[in-house]
């Protein structure tokens, strides 16, 4: 109680004090309390500032850096947000699904050995960060779509390498292909791997064909990235990465495309299935064109034209003369609605009102 009833004479003191009084008692206060900080941070001695240890550093900049690597990945969203997804071309993945069928067929003949190709995934990336996340040491195949006049780009790893190698050569099965780094592809290596991506670039030539006739020529096989450069290193491309799997050996095949190599064949990739049409129908159109030719429509034979106002059509009556500049050998106009067609002159044939066109009316081809 005792508190209590101090607390309640420091109320009724406070109160009792004037204005100024009131603000020199709080800046007091104020002045006191950051005495009392000073103390705290400076341990009591003096008011000297804290020294912070490695693990408080540590933290910190732990703590910067994560708020960093925050702002980061938010600017590469928005960055990356303008890149074209893959979803966007759903025949792309119908596309890869026939090249991978046709891989594991193909593979099969070309090794005489069970090959199972299987796909991974498909990514939008850019092409500069694709070319710095190659492991190396793989095998670079650069090839040119000939009717779409790009490039794509074939990464085979060296698991893969070693692999088919080690399958064309006769190895035995049931062992594991023997990796041997530090050293550059014989050319042996180079050669074998070449025949395989021939073999690759017929079935993805094959696998657009329903789409749009491409052939995919090999160009050049590198072994450096830096080397390997089709595009841009900001553009945008599409990855596909292949699973190749011959019993207990094989490795990964990377296709990528850029969007540029797409661009021809982007309103095809857009279709949900095979054969959509998208506005123009050329079955409509030529049975258009045909029933076209078998439609009646009315012509008019135009005598003369003559400009009146308003005013003098308002006082037309029953009995007036219109009188018209048109004359037995003057030119007539054939319209159909309000499009001249045709310019004829007037006549008669078997007691009929008739008209002989003589070409043309200006201004038609």
């Amino acid at each position: 109680m005792s508190d209590e009833e101090d607390i309640a004479q420091q109320m009724e003191a406070m109160a009792g004090e004037g204005e100024e009084g009131g603000d020199d008692a709080l800046a007091e206060e104020w002045a006191a309390m950051a005495e009392d900080d000073d103390d705290l941070v400076g341990g009591g001695g003096g008011g000297t500032a804290r020294v912070l240890n490695q693990d408080e550093i540590d933290s910190l900049l732990g703590f910067q850096e994560g708020e960093d690597d925050g702002t980061q990945s938010g600017i590469e969203a928005i960055i990356d947000s303008g890149m074209v997804s893959y979803e966007r071309l759903p025949m792309l993945e119908i596309v890869y699904d026939r090249l991978v069928r046709m891989m594991s067929t193909s593979l099969r003949n070309f090794t005489s050995d069970n090959v199972e190709v299987s796909l991974d995934n498909i990514t939008s990336i850019r092409f500069g960060d694709y070319l710095n996340s190659i492991p190396l040491p793989a095998m670079l195949t650069v090839f040119k779509a000939e009717e779409w006049d790009n490039y794509g780009l074939i990464t085979v790893d060296s698991s893969l390498i070693y692999s088919i190698v080690d399958v064309l050569l006769g190895g035995r099965r049931g062992t594991a292909a023997m990796r041997i780094e530090g050293r550059p592809y014989t050319t042996i290596e180079r050669n074998l791997v070449e025949r395989m991506i021939a073999v690759v670039l017929a079935d993805l030539s094959a696998a657009f064909d329903p789409l749009s006739s491409v052939t995919m020529r090999f160009d050049r096989l590198e072994t450096n990235p830096r080397f390997a450069t089709i595009a841009r290193p900001a553009n945008a491309a599409i990855l596909a990465r292949l699973r190749i799997d011959m019993e207990d050996r094989g490795g990964r095949l990377e296709l990528m495309l850029p969007y540029a190599t797409l661009e021809p064949v982007r309103e095809l990739l857009l279709q949900m299935f095979m054969g959509e049409k998208f506005g123009r129908d050329s079955i409509w159109e030529n049975h258009l064109a045909t029933e076209l030719w078998f439609t009646e429509v009315p012509i008019e034979v135009v005598l003369d034209e003559m400009a009146s106002s308003l005013g003098d059509v308002l006082e037309w009556q029953p009995g007036t003369f219109l009188p018209l500049s048109a004359t037995p050998n003057s030119e007539v106009m054939l319209r159909c609605g309000s499009i001249p067609m045709f310019s004829a002159h007037m006549g008669q044939k078997s007691g009929n009102i008739a008209v002989k066109i003589e070409g043309k009316a200006e201004g038609e081809a």
